[in-house]
């Protein structure tokens, strides 16, 4: 499958699978924040063509709150009074691994 527009181009969106089978489709710039998945839409890379990524590190309950800060990071990424966004206690240590193997501890883009 090719992630094309139809007119050559990338497609707007992406699909982000988790190692449990969960798909999730996602804004390609909000996704960009990580610099893993950066990584693997560039270029000729598989997931650059196709516009999907397994993630085979990371199950679908974590992906999904992933999923949400990325759209949360894009719609308030030029704000300065950004409200807070829920996080689940029980989730807090795997999402932190989760934006760590997605690079998302870096600087912003």
């Amino acid at each position: 499958m090719d992630a094309t527009n139809g007119n050559g181009g990338a497609s707007k969106y992406i699909t982000l699978v988790s190692k449990d089978g969960f798909e999730f489709v996602v804004l390609r710039e909000a996704s960009l924040c990580s610099d893993y998945i950066r990584g693997m839409l560039r270029n000729n890379m598989t997931e650059a063509r196709t516009g999907r990524c397994e993630l085979q590190d990371i199950n679908g309950v974590i992906l999904e709150k992933v999923v949400e800060y990325f759209h949360y990071w894009y719609k308030y990424k030029d704000r300065e009074d950004v409200p807070d966004m829920e996080i689940p206690v029980e989730n807090c240590l795997e999402l932190v691994v989760a934006a760590d193997y997605l690079g998302m501890d870096s600087k912003p883009h």
